[in-house]
């Protein structure tokens, strides 16, 4: 497992929602956690329900890169290297598709999947020398099932749950010690969720213990809410397990 106590953890869209529940979280836990945002009055009330010098709050507008290369430098003077990454920020303007513009959605794309390209890429610097860290992309099933005025919120998610699975191929058999995972925290009582939803902070305790778990086994695996999505198994697969009569390993749960 993690040490939280030697361990620099980065939460993005920590100014509200799922965001502002990981890094109170985070931070009773043990981390010292950065949080972006891009509304610092935002920020400093997330600051304001955490410990003393547990929560380091940075303006980052997470679209540009530059404000995030530039971010990052500031940390690593300051603060060290960032060990824990969670990818939280994100858009949903639900826009009717007679609504939307191609700068429109871009703008949403930038965000949810620009926003965690970017600070997965700079993470890695620091990850890449070291051979450790962890890195969580929140995610959705919105890309499977998208809901009316939902294209641009459901193709980037859809597209961050790739870059995920792409970043895994990436990194796995080079730095086995750098964790990637998927995590839908599922419907949540948020700005982005449904008003009868999940409170964020019982999913944000489910966001801690996959941060916590690091374990390469995991590498690649896609958790929702509390527990893992299982791989797909082909047609051959299944057959081969069937005959040596295998059965596939049971869903792992998180513990909190």
């Amino acid at each position: 497992m993690i040490d939280p106590r030697h361990t620099l953890a980065l939460v993005t869209g920590a100014g509200s929602g799922l965001g502002r529940a990981l890094a109170i979280e985070l931070a009773h836990t043990g981390f010292k956690v950065v949080g972006f945002g891009r509304r610092n009055d935002a920020l400093l009330e997330t600051q304001s329900k955490i410990p003393e010098g547990r929560f380091i709050p940075m303006v980052v507008d997470v679209s540009d890169p530059h404000s995030v290369s530039v971010a990052f430098d500031q940390i690593r003077v300051d603060h060290g290297a960032v060990s824990l990454l969670i990818n939280n920020a994100g858009v949903y303007p639900r826009n009717d598709i007679f609504d939307e513009t191609g700068s429109s959605f871009m703008e949403v794309v930038a965000i949810n999947l620009g926003g965690t390209v970017t600070c997965t890429l700079e993470v890695l610097k620091d990850m890449g020398t070291t051979g450790f860290g962890r890195i969580i992309n929140v995610s959705s099933f919105a890309d499977l099932a998208p809901l009316p005025a939902s294209a641009a919120y459901s193709v980037s998610k859809g597209a961050g749950r790739m870059f995920g699975a792409a970043l895994h191929a990436d990194l796995h058999d080079r730095f086995p010690e750098i964790i990637v995972n998927t995590w839908m925290p599922g419907m949540l009582a948020t700005d982005m969720g449904i008003p009868d939803g999940l409170d964020p902070s019982v999913a944000a305790k489910w966001g801690v213990a996959l941060a916590l778990a690091h374990d390469p086994s995991l590498n690649g695996a896609i958790f929702e809410m509390d527990r893992e999505v299982p791989a797909p198994r082909g047609l051959k697969r299944k057959i081969k397990d069937a005959v040596l009569l295998r059965r596939p390993p049971p869903p792992r749960v998180l513990k909190i």
